[in-house]
């Protein structure tokens, strides 16, 4: 089972670009899908995107189509989100989340949580 840990987060303007890194310990990152989540305040967490354990197949929320992109280097055991044109509304908590591939896996959860990193847009 993978560890993670999130960085990346921090204060930017809107229309500026940062990265989010998500590292995971272990030597089995290449048999986890890899999601982003985020979490405002007073709202419900949701994906923002996530990335299969090949990276073959992506997925991104219709508020972030386009500014957003999805990464992973299965050799440095890391996933990436790239996130452009950032808006206040990006502001939350980011989490990344992994889950079993899908060959490997029983259930759709998303079983292993990193602990967080705040991004906040200011306008």
């Amino acid at each position: 089972q993978v560890q993670l840990v999130e960085s990346g987060g921090g204060s930017v303007q809107a229309g500026d670009s940062t990265r989010l890194s998500c590292a995971a310990s272990g030597r089995t990152f290449n048999m986890y899908d890899i999601g982003w989540f985020r979490q405002a305040p007073g709202k419900e967490r949701e994906v923002v995107s996530s990335i299969s354990w090949s990276g073959t197949t992506t997925y991104y929320e219709d508020s972030v189509k386009g500014r957003f992109t999805i990464s992973r280097n299965n050799a440095k055991n890391t996933a990436y989100l790239q996130m452009n044109s950032l808006k206040p509304e990006d502001t939350a908590v980011y989490y990344c989340a992994a889950r079993p591939a899908v060959h490997l896996r029983t259930s759709p959860e998303w079983t292993i949580w990193g602990q967080g990193t705040q991004v906040t847009v200011s306008s």
